[in-house]
């Protein structure tokens, strides 16, 4: 059932897709660059065209595959955890501490105390 809902969802974003292409562009950005008095996205006469109908159809129907598809893969994912799919089991953690150098070697040298310089070897 998921794979026909899947191909359904691509085979509508393709067709989707071509017919957005196929719309004449009105220029501007939500109908802005329309003119003064004419019908854009902001007037309340939207031009209901063939193509627009088309086009609000297939997007109804891509948006409900697509929450159908989260639903199916919610309910596959909710019942086992990835490991549990593998067949293997979870790695165990390692239960020993980190161990502090001993004494004072983290802390920097004292004023009195100089190392001896060793030279490179290039």
């Amino acid at each position: 059932m998921e794979n026909v809902i899947l191909i359904i969802h691509l085979l509508l974003a393709l067709s989707l897709t071509g017919v957005v292409l196929m719309q004449r562009s009105e220029g501007g950005g939500l109908g802005m660059g329309s003119g003064g008095g004419g019908g854009g996205v902001m007037s309340g006469r939207a031009a209901a065209t063939a193509l627009g109908k088309v086009t609000w159809v297939l997007a109804a129907a891509f948006i409900v595959t697509s929450i159908s598809l989260t639903i199916i893969a919610a309910q596959k994912s909710s019942s086992s955890s990835v490991f549990d799919r593998l067949g293997t089991q979870a790695p165990a953690e390692e239960s020993t501490a980190p161990v502090a150098p001993a004494g004072d070697s983290l802390l920097p040298p004292a004023e009195g105390d100089t190392a001896p310089l060793v030279p490179r070897a290039d």
